[in-house]
């Protein structure tokens, strides 16, 4: 009888031995990390139950906070509304805590006016009171408005100081990342004041105007987007000029990615580099002619994209959602001329001799 072991019959027990050894060890790794949660957990909890007026407060001076709660917020969002205002460090303490003394559902609506200085219970206390409903007022920015534009209308409005408003526009530290690398210029913030309808109370600051408008690009211009102007070789701050351009040439929305395909085109195109954009001629005149004069393409400007190749140093106004899009998604075409027809639309060529004919054909309607 052969009393050797059969050829694989070692590899398996040696398979079966390490994969045992492996789970011991993550068996015992999933040990030690409870324990260390458990114990920071208890730490947390202990620390709170024998001093729970000076636990998870600051040391520096108090400071007032302000904090809005949405009608039909969960403790969870509270928790994370109150960690960003650094108010509180442990949301799921705060939750915890909620449960325990039977404050889920309870908060209240409207803006509280907190202060750092506050304990948990002091917090939730404050937060289950009744706010007075504080007036609210609405405003629109229209897609491709200039910053100079929404200036004049929030100031129409009764919204801002006008003079207050841009001095903060250019002035301002704002921390948000898109702005971090804007080059020198002004408006400073032409192209981010995000068109879209807005809802402030009426009591909001120049600043809480502007925050609202920015956090709205922050919040449009998502990670997906970021990645595919880094796809394209491009910064956010040449996708937003190249957008504003879009949203200043387009009339039809299906239009947009055509005429983002042609300046794309045109910026790789060693024939014609120049992009040749009514709209941003327009921008340096300060007014939207239907029709741009031989003079006026040739205004000394680096706006002047007759005579200077590639993108302007900045965006021209503040491009909404599908010009964006259009901007980072171009169509799948070869198109390097477009000339407008009188009902807004375009016609589009790919050489300059289908665009002569394009454009008599334009003249004709």
């Amino acid at each position: 009888m052969n009393t050797y072991p059969e050829p694989g019959e070692n590899k398996d027990v040696l398979n079966k031995v390490l994969l045992w050894v492996v789970r011991l060890f993550l068996s015992c790794l999933i040990i030690v990390g409870c324990i260390f949660l458990g114990v920071y957990a208890f730490k947390i909890g202990y620390n709170y139950v024998t001093d729970p007026d000076s636990f998870d407060k600051p040391d520096d001076i108090p400071q007032a906070v302000e904090v809005e709660i949405a009608k039909g917020a969960s403790t969870k969002d509270i928790a994370e509304i109150l960690k960003e205002k650094k108010l509180i460090k442990y949301p799921l303490l705060f939750r915890v805590v909620s449960r325990i003394k039977q404050n889920d559902g309870k908060y209240q609506q409207g803006v509280h006016l907190l202060d750092t200085s506050m304990d948990y219970d002091a917090i939730m206390a404050e937060l289950k009171k009744t706010v007075a409903k504080k007036e609210v007022k609405r405003f629109t920015i229209p897609e491709g408005y200039e910053f100079k534009q929404i200036v004049e209308k929030l100031s129409t409005e009764k919204l801002i100081d006008k003079e207050k408003f841009i001095a903060l526009a250019e002035m301002g530290d704002f921390e948000y990342s898109f702005l971090k690398d804007l080059p020198e210029r002004k408006p400073r913030l032409e192209g981010y004041l995000f068109p879209e309808t807005y809802e402030v109370y009426a009591d909001a600051t120049e600043e809480d105007i502007l925050r609202k408008m920015l956090e709205q690009f922050e919040k449009e211009f998502k990670q997906e987007y970021l990645e595919r102007a880094e796809e394209l070789g491009m910064t956010v701050d040449e996708v937003i000029t190249l957008a504003s351009i879009i949203e200043r040439e387009a009339r039809l929305q299906e239009e947009r990615p055509l005429i983002s395909a042609v300046f794309h085109n045109r910026l790789k195109s060693k024939e014609y580099p120049l992009l040749q954009s009514c709209a941003t001629v327009q921008y340096i005149l300060g007014e939207r002619k239907e029709v741009l004069s031989e003079e006026d393409t040739k205004i000394q400007s680096p706006y002047n994209t007759y005579l200077n190749p590639g993108l302007p140093p900045g965006p021209i106004a503040s491009p909404g959602r599908e010009s964006i899009y259009a901007a980072l998604y171009p169509a799948d075409v070869s198109y390097l001329f477009f000339v407008a027809k009188s009902d807004g639309s375009h016609i589009f060529s790919n050489t300059y001799e289908e665009h002569q004919i394009a454009q008599k054909k334009a003249q004709q309607e």
